[in-house]
């Protein structure tokens, strides 16, 4: 019943260009997610000693702190910013497509 939807949906020029740009975007964030994350995991087995050298002598603050506090904020911008761009340009091709299958 659901076919010639479904068929329709799948032809449109601007699915395919929503397709397209969400598995490249999705893609990218999540290579530069991998990418800080596996970098990270190495400093800490690679150079302990440097990241629990402190910040400033006589602190208890070493540099693994604000290294890592850095990792998980660059994680939630980097979600903020898919965030932003699926409920801008991904919505409106959503919508594009939404309406030009039910026109049809």
């Amino acid at each position: 019943m659901n076919e010639p939807i479904y068929q329709r949906i799948e032809g449109n020029a601007h699915f395919r260009e929503l397709v397209e740009k969400r598995q490249r975007f999705a893609t990218i964030l999540s290579l530069i997610v991998l990418v800080i994350y596996v970098s990270f995991i190495l400093l800490i087995a690679f150079a302990p000693g440097w990241l629990g050298t402190p910040l400033h002598p006589g602190t208890s603050v070493t540099r693994g702190i604000p290294i890592g506090v850095g990792v998980i904020l660059i994680s939630f911008f980097l979600t903020g910013v898919y965030v932003w761009r699926a409920n801008s340009e991904f919505d409106r091709l959503n919508k594009a497509v939404m309406h030009e299958v039910k026109a049809l």
